[in-house]
C-alpha cells in the first residue's frame, strides 16, 4: 500500500518561500511510470494542480505558476519538494501530494493515491 505524507510549515509571512515536502512509503518515487504531484485547493475553489516530477526526475510546472515553482526529489529519502516563492495570502490553501500516471491533472479520480493534505496559510 503507498502512502504519501506531506510535511512543513503551516504559517508563513508574504513574500517568502514556502516548502512542502512528500515523503512516500509503500513504493519508490522512481518506479516507472509514475507522476508525483502538488496539488492545492483555496477556500472557495477546486482543485489547482501546481506541478510534478515524474519517475525519470523530471519536472512539469503549471504556466500559472511556474516563474514561483520549483519541485525536486531526494530518492535516497524517497521524498519529493515544493518550493514556492514570493507567496501571498492568495496562495492561503490545504496541499496535497498525490500520485498519478500523468501530470496536470485536477480532477480527483485521475490520482491513485493522495497524502492527507496540510493547511497552510500565508499571513504577517
Amino acid at each position: 500500500q503507498v502512502q504519501l505524507q506531506e510535511s512543513g510549515p503551516g504559517l508563513v509571512k508574504p513574500s517568502q518561500t514556502l516548502s512542502l515536502t512528500c515523503t512516500v512509503s509503500g513504493g519508490s518515487i522512481t518506479t516507472s511510470y509514475h507522476y508525483w504531484n502538488w496539488i492545492r485547493q483555496s477556500p472557495g475553489k477546486g482543485l489547482e494542480w501546481m506541478g510534478a516530477i515524474d519517475y525519470s526526475g523530471k519536472t512539469y510546472y503549471s504556466p500559472s505558476l511556474e516563474t514561483r515553482t520549483a519541485i525536486s526529489r531526494d530518492t535516497s529519502k524517497n521524498q519529493f519538494t515544493l518550493r514556492l516563492h514570493s507567496v501571498t495570502p492568495e496562495d492561503t490553501g490545504v496541499y496535497f501530494c498525490a500520485r498519478a500516471q500523468g501530470a496536470g491533472y485536477t480532477r480527483r479520480y485521475n490520482y491513485d493515491y493522495w497524502g492527507q493534505g496540510t493547511q497552510v496559510t500565508v499571513s504577517s
